[in-house]
């Protein structure tokens, strides 16, 4: 199987610090994301993920984010198997120490 990329709760609150322009998709549900979610992410929830495909980019990287970095493995899985390019954000929320805001 291959490897999916990741990326380190930390690196990415370093490169929201340093005003990097990346896109974050933040795929828990939503009494989870109530309880604070990285304000620049765009929710979509995990199990929407096929029928919202129509909004994503192919050539934009996603930085994917879920609780522990579990579901977010499986949906950069799927979107790298449907031609997306996709980035797993391991550790997920409960490793992120940078700003929040409940949504």
């Amino acid at each position: 199987m291959k490897m999916i990329p990741t990326i380190t709760a930390e690196e990415v609150r370093q490169k929201i610090e340093n005003g990097e322009n990346i896109s974050l998709i933040d795929v828990r549900e939503d009494d989870e994301v109530a309880q604070g979610m990285i304000p620049q992410a765009e929710h979509i929830v995990m199990g929407t993920i096929p029928e919202n495909l129509d909004r994503l980019d192919k050539e934009t990287d996603y930085i994917i984010i879920c609780r522990s970095g579990v579901r977010s493995e499986n949906v950069a899985r799927y979107l790298i198997g449907n031609g997306y390019k996709a980035i797993n954000m391991t550790g997920g929320m409960l490793d992120y120490t940078g700003e929040t805001a409940p949504k």
